[in-house]
């Protein structure tokens, strides 16, 4: 699964618009307008790579539309008196993509474990407390677990079910 097909899918789940999803990628820090988000959202022929049809949405710019999306939905966080602004977490390699993904629609939503555990059985798949917070451990941690495309996939198939009905 692709990052503009992760976008696809999220866009579906929670019925974003197109001018919404403009603005949250501005609220991550990157300028696209609708015509290219339309270009982002649009699926390419497997056969048709290099479609001027499509614009290919790279791991940074996907990091920037998670990041929008939280303080689309939860509001900009002001850094507390005597601290430093937090690291951006970068996504490092593609593998990571999916828990990064788990991560920060977890947080802009404001969804508990139980909750995430109800999206998870919603679109039939099991997923025990402590396999879920393996997959939303940091990086490196002894018990993190990387997110497979089975999990992410089936983890937006249950938004769209909890938000779409």
């Amino acid at each position: 699964m692709d990052n503009n097909d992760i976008l696809i899918r999220l866009r579906y789940a929670l019925e974003i618009k197109n001018k919404v999803m403009a603005e949250i990628f501005k609220l991550g820090g990157v300028d696209v307008t609708v015509p290219e988000v339309i270009k982002i959202l649009t699926k390419s022929d497997e056969y048709d790579e290099e479609s001027d049809e499509q614009i290919k949405c790279n791991n940074s710019m996907l990091d920037s539309f998670l990041n929008g999306f939280i303080i689309y939905k939860r509001g900009k966080q002001e850094p507390k008196q005597g601290q430093t602004n937090a690291p951006d977490s970068s996504i490092k390699k593609s593998s990571n993509v999916n828990n990064l993904l788990l991560k920060k629609v977890k947080i802009a939503l404001t969804l508990t474990t139980e909750d995430m555990l109800e999206i998870f059985e919603n679109a039939g798949i099991t997923v025990t407390k402590g396999e879920l917070g393996a997959l939303l451990r940091k990086e490196g941690h002894k018990n993190y677990k990387e997110c497979g495309d089975k999990y992410a996939r089936n983890f937006l198939k249950g938004l769209a079910i909890k938000y779409r009905g």
